[in-house]
């Protein structure tokens, strides 16, 4: 059925006559099927272009959108949900059955996506990902919001490498304010229809929020990239005076603007951590597990899930537990006396930031050496290991990573959470480098850059983060902890950490948990470090159902690799199911199964 249309009836009407025969249209040929992913492409970059900049992609004809921003006002909302529904009907008209195998696949990626999407735009606030993995009920808070994801972009991905560059840079920052005031008004639409966040995450908000129109005010890191890439590549202007002047008369005002209304809202939140709490909240849930796992899994079930494979995954972890001494007490409170011992700490201070990115960087190097053991298929990505922003740490996880630009002039980039080194230990650490960057996220996503460019555009949650966990248990496979049974209890912990997010998840947003629950649930289930999982509480609050993607794709990328296993037999072959899993690109959990399936099929008739 299409989006955005309507047909009428006639009660009571004398029966019409048939019509007349028409011969049905030709069937669509890969040719056609391409032109309008194209089409489509082009019509998102336009809305989102940002995603030029970070594909590489904002030159030649798209060169104008180096020089803007989204439209994150309730206009831009509802552009955004118009163009979406006018080419998801386009995409829902073709006739895909005499398309190849991969350009069916990418109609039925853009279908999947786009639905999911209107579905979300028709809630009367939030956030919506595009096929992205960030949905959110509350348009700025403190992991949210255009304060966030526009410093980022402009200090880390913004290229100056000429005059005309130097002015696009000056271009954005001027919409920046235009962009956080388009924010303000759906704040204050939200606020007043009760859609108001939790007091504990406005508190973790405010004070990062105001620093950071304290910044603006007096140039801060916004002015200082500007002036620093402009004089590294010699390019004459009065860039800093005028960067100053837009960041102190433009930005620092809407910062300070945004930081106001949070405090309206901080005056009448509670500390009721779910979305059961909030206007439709229920609706607004089942939505956000759908779009996270894209599976039609329940709440219950989903919790359940959790609870069951958590009992699977300590039974591992016991055994271990007692072979290295620790024979007393839960898997959970074991663990947490394994995470005191000092021999498996890094230093405090700089010191210990240094030990932790030259830890990652030994890692990165094993893991390297042992991908053709893996893969047919190999790519090199361009990375670094990169520091977090001060303003982005509280609010932000241990760690997290993505691909870089289709051109490699941007890297791919594993961005620790260095606030304090206490959030990693050395048998925790060499597992999450495998999750973030290779062969987990930035490994991915440089598959991806053979994509069609809407298939690079679109990800979804449960293939991103299931493929991560994937390769968290392939680092695991290869022998990454051969000889190392407390690193193997890291990696069995990191995967129980998931499943514990299953349960936690929905604890808060339908069964009426608390955040403090939800906090203990982790510490004393499964010894999780309570500074790092207080921090995860609260960014499942602010994103519904993002924290379930993980183990449910996990669970299902496993199960096709059994089905594989036991389709082929003798034929099954690790090295062509990674590569028919990375290769067919971001998808949908359904279309994962039909990719294996093709897999299957085609080796069962080589």
């Amino acid at each position: 059925m299409p989006f955005l249309s309507a047909c009428a009836r006639t009660v009571g009407a004398a029966p019409l006559a048939p019509p007349p025969t028409v011969a049905p249209p030709p069937a669509t040929t890969d040719a056609t099927a391409k032109a309008l992913l194209d089409s489509v492409a082009e019509n998102l970059l336009r809305l989102s272009p940002e995603s030029a900049t970070g594909l590489g992609i904002d030159t030649g004809a798209r060169a104008p959108l180096r020089y803007q921003l989204g439209d994150r006002s309730a206009q831009g909302q509802q552009r955004l949900a118009s163009v979406l529904a006018a080419d998801f009907n386009r995409a829902e008209a073709l006739d895909a059955s005499a398309l190849s195998y991969p350009v069916r696949t990418s109609i039925e990626v853009v279908r999947s996506a786009y639905k999911t999407a209107l579905e979300g735009l028709a809630f009367p606030y939030g956030d919506v990902a595009v096929g992205g993995w960030r949905n959110t009920p509350y348009v700025v808070i403190q992991n949210v919001g255009a304060w966030l994801d526009t410093p980022q972009l402009l200090e880390n991905d913004q290229p100056i490498e000429t005059a005309a560059d130097a002015e696009a840079y000056l271009s954005r920052l001027s919409s920046f304010a235009k962009q956080l005031d388009g924010e303000l008004g759906r704040l204050q639409s939200a606020r007043a229809m009760g859609l108001v966040p939790p007091s504990f995450l406005l508190d973790k908000a405010l004070p990062p929020l105001r620093q950071s129109a304290a910044k603006a005010r007096t140039g801060g890191t916004l002015v200082q990239t500007l002036v620093e890439k402009t004089k590294a590549k010699g390019i004459a202007g009065d860039w800093e005076a005028r960067a100053r002047a837009i960041a102190a008369n433009e930005v620092a005002p809407a910062l300070e603007r945004q930081a106001a209304e949070l405090e309206l809202e901080r005056a009448s939140a509670t500390d009721q951590a779910g979305m059961w709490a909030r206007p439709m909240g229920d609706e607004y849930y089942r939505w956000a597990l759908k779009a996270s796992t894209t599976t039609t899994m329940s709440p219950d079930e989903i919790h359940q899930m959790g609870i069951d494979q958590l009992k699977g995954l300590h039974g591992q972890m016991d055994s271990i537990l007692k072979q290295v001494g620790y024979t007393q007490g839960t898997v959970g409170e074991r663990m947490q006396a394994l995470a005191k011992d000092p021999k498996y700490k890094f230093s405090e201070g700089d010191k210990g930031r240094a030990e932790i990115v030259a830890f990652i960087n030994e890692r990165l190097a094993w893991i390297n050496s042992q991908l053709p053991r893996a893969f047919n298929t190999l790519v090199h990505p361009n990375m670094e290991v990169k520091r977090m922003s001060p303003e982005q740490e509280p609010g932000a996880p241990a760690a997290y990573g993505g691909a870089g630009s289709i051109d490699g002039k941007i890297p791919g980039r594993f961005w620790i959470n260095l606030r304090t080194t206490d959030l990693h230990s050395k048998y925790s650490l060499g597992d999450l480098t495998m999750h973030e960057s290779i062969p987990g996220h930035i490994w991915q996503g440089e598959y991806t850059h053979n994509e069609p460019l809407i298939r690079q555009m679109l990800a979804f949650n449960a293939y991103s983060e299931g493929w991560a966990l994937y390769a968290e248990q392939l680092a695991d496979e290869l022998g990454a902890y051969d000889g190392n049974p407390v690193a193997r209890l890291g990696y069995l912990q990191s995967i129980a950490f998931r499943a514990v997010r299953l349960v936690v998840d929905t604890g808060l947003h339908a069964k009426r948990w608390t955040r403090q629950q939800g906090v203990d649930y982790f510490v004393n289930v499964n010894g999780s470090n309570p500074l790092e999982v207080a921090s995860e509480v609260d960014r499942y609050c602010a994103w519904p159902g993002q924290a379930c993607g993980y183990k449910v794709g996990h669970t299902t990328i496993n199960q096709l690799r059994e089905q594989a296993k036991a389709a082929l037999g003798p034929r099954y072959d690790l090295k062509a199911f990674d590569d028919a899993v990375v290769l067919g690109g971001n998808v949908p959990m359904d279309v994962l199964r039909l990719n294996i399936a093709d897999y299957i099929a085609r080796t069962k008739s080589a």
